[in-house]
């Protein structure tokens, strides 16, 4: 459908109004047969070019990248952090009544510290509406709008800093935060209905401590230890992996924060007892990030029997376990050096961002969220609404210079829609895409796109590719360079609401 050159606000306003009910019908026309089934979970995603050919070593991390674990682990690390917050925080003992809330939160999300408040911020630092909880109930646009000085903007200086802890505000990016978040949300909700005067940064604190307890004081490795078929998912993928990397000559290694009869137990179960012949060096307890940035801690060697031994460290050789330590070393000691180490985490902080930035290694991040998300986007119905999303856009674009009621009119009723086609609905209910708010890419997003090379759902993506395999990102347009745009195609209208007019001058 062409926007002709419009002589009168009034029939613009009556031809936006054709246009509106005609336009969603021919969306189906406009939509390339089979566009839904383009996009595959197993998919390895691009941005930036990556050359598996020019790849010699292969890093890994353990947790959620060569172990994936089932969301019962989600349940075990909440009721415990619960139990820790009553029997010693002495927390009210009617906190036992809130139970985990599968699919509650999703990773990415930023925290108040000082408000209490649980929200998804976009890429440039703005709040998305109606993702704001305090405790587990929606805070209002409005009453956010106060709490934060009438704007939506989040200030650098609050915002989480390059770690994701920031003095006031903070990240939560692993996928180990889902219960934590769940936890501050159900905690801050019991003080609020019940009318108990609280601190939330006491709170915060509290039950930030109280999360890394069921991890230090070991529980959550002797639960997965305990009933690894219950809390381990995919471990044949993974030994695929390794098997067809070894296959292909390529030398691999493992830094990871867990303890090394944790490591043994899954990679045991999931490879073999044989899993340390596959890594010509393994690294347990490394405390990332600081592994990357420190250049004194030295490494340990460990014994069959997990036991630290006493002699210098000269060499990292395979079949050996090695603790803390620090990158610098282990640079030196292997040789192992920029583009030739593409290494896979699934925290993009504390695994990606100072492998990428500081010493050029190649990243890959381990998103296992692709895989519902790219469900939903594969649908029919996702593809419609988000193609009448785009020509929406273009016809507000064009409208918009006409100032008559009715054309005003109708512009509002349009703003209002283009809000409500993608809804975060489809998605998690309270928080939507972990990539998206409403027009823009979250925060996470932009940190992905920063500190990975690629991404994907699981390292067993690799098994849909030759080793010799080249990764392009696509050439998405800036906006200063795509000449059409879909929501163009799908509405005639210019980028420029008065380009027509302006052609004289040059």
């Amino acid at each position: 459908m062409h926007c002709a050159p419009i002589a009168s606000d009034r029939f613009c306003a009556g031809l936006a109004h054709l246009e509106r009910m005609l336009v969603p019908h021919l969306l189906s026309d406009l939509i390339p047969p089979g566009a839904c089934n383009l996009l595959n979970s197993s998919t390895i995603y691009a941005n930036n070019e990556v050359a598996l050919a020019e790849v010699d070593i292969y890093g890994f991390d353990y947790d959620y990248t060569l172990a994936m674990y089932s969301n019962a682990l989600n349940v075990m690390i909440y009721n415990k952090a619960r139990s820790f917050l009553i029997e010693h925080f002495k927390y009210p003992e009617g906190l036992r009544k809130y139970d985990y809330i599968p699919n509650f939160t999703v990773r990415g999300l930023h925290y108040d510290i000082q408000k209490g408040l649980l929200m998804k911020i976009d890429a440039f630092h703005y709040i998305q509406p109606g993702t704001v909880y305090r405790g587990l109930t929606p805070v209002s646009d409005n009453e956010v709008l106060q709490l934060f000085g009438g704007t939506y903007h989040v200030p650098l200086q609050q915002d989480s800093g390059f770690y994701g802890k920031g003095p006031k505000v903070k990240q939560f990016m692993d996928i180990f935060s889902i219960p934590e978040m769940t936890l501050l949300a159900s905690a801050n909700d019991f003080f609020i209905t019940n009318g108990i005067e609280y601190d939330p940064v006491h709170l915060f604190k509290d039950i930030s401590v109280t999360i890394g307890m069921v991890h230090l004081k070991g529980y959550m490795y002797k639960w997965v230890m305990e009933d690894l078929d219950k809390f381990i998912l995919r471990g044949e993928e993974t030994d695929a992996v390794l098997h067809r990397l070894v296959s292909h000559g390529k030398k691999m290694f493992l830094i990871t924060n867990s303890p090394f009869s944790f490591v043994d137990k899954g990679m045991t179960y999931m490879v073999g007892k044989n899993w340390r012949d596959f890594f010509d060096v393994v690294i347990v307890q490394a405390d990332k990030p600081h592994f990357f940035t420190d250049c004194i801690k030295p490494f340990r060697r460990l014994d069959g029997n997990g036991d630290l031994k006493w002699e210098k460290i000269n060499s990292l050789d395979k079949g050996q376990i090695y603790k803390q330590g620090n990158l610098f070393d282990f640079l030196r000691l292997t040789g192992w050096r920029g583009s030739r180490v593409l290494y896979f985490g699934d925290h993009l902080y504390s695994d990606l961002a100072d492998l990428m930035l500081r010493h050029g290694w190649r990243t890959a991040a381990i998103v296992p969220e692709l895989e519902p998300e790219t469900k939903v986007v594969s649908t029919d119905r996702y593809t419609v609404s988000l193609t009448w999303l785009q020509a929406l856009t273009g016809l507000m674009e064009r409208l918009q210079t006409h100032r008559d009621p009715e054309s005003k009119l109708v512009f509002e009723e349009w703003q209002n829609e283009r809000e409500e086609v993608m809804t975060k609905n489809v998605f998690n209910p309270q928080f939507g895409s972990i990539f998206r708010t409403c027009h823009n890419p979250t925060y996470f997003s932009r940190r992905l796109s920063r500190f990975s090379d690629v991404y994907m759902a699981s390292v067993s993506c690799l098994l849909n590719y030759d080793l010799d395999y080249t990764f392009y990102p696509r050439r998405t347009p800036l906006q200063h360079e795509a000449p059409l745009w879909m929501d163009q195609l799908c509405t005639g209208c210019m980028k420029t609401p008065y380009l027509e007019e302006m052609s004289h001058i040059r």
